[in-house]
């Protein structure tokens, strides 16, 4: 069993590499519009060739990609019951300031509340 500052490590390079994704995704989706319409109006081979020749999409997904890679590497030093629930956990609080700052996404309270919930969640299982 490798260092948990290996693992620690891992999980924060796993959620900002999963947040870039996240963010970077969600823009070149905007950029694109709506599959749903364009797929009505122009057909399926439409929406497919519009995503698969989208630059700002195969970057999200290059960074998904790393997340992933991240998350193997996390899995391979620590129990798969710390490093799932706290990467996704400090995903969802740094989706949360990403669509803020970088987006400029309406983030309601609740939103922020359950936020600081997660970060309470992820405190306990660092003390394992």
């Amino acid at each position: 069993m490798q260092s948990p500052l290996y693992t620690w490590l891992s999980i924060a390079f796993l959620v900002a590499a999963g947040t870039t994704g996240d963010c970077l995704m969600s823009r070149a989706m905007k950029h694109i519009g709506d599959p749903g319409e364009i797929m009505r109006q122009q057909g399926l081979g439409t929406v497919i060739r519009r995503m698969s020749m989208s630059g700002r999409i195969w970057i999200a997904v290059f960074f998904m990609a790393l997340a992933f890679f991240a998350l193997l590497f996390a899995l391979s030093w620590a129990d798969v019951s710390l490093v799932v629930p706290a990467a996704a956990s400090l995903t969802f609080v740094t989706n949360a300031l990403a669509a803020k700052v970088f987006l400029k996404e309406n983030v309601d309270r609740r939103r922020w509340a359950a936020a600081v919930l997660v970060c309470c969640g992820v405190a306990l299982l660092a003390r394992t």
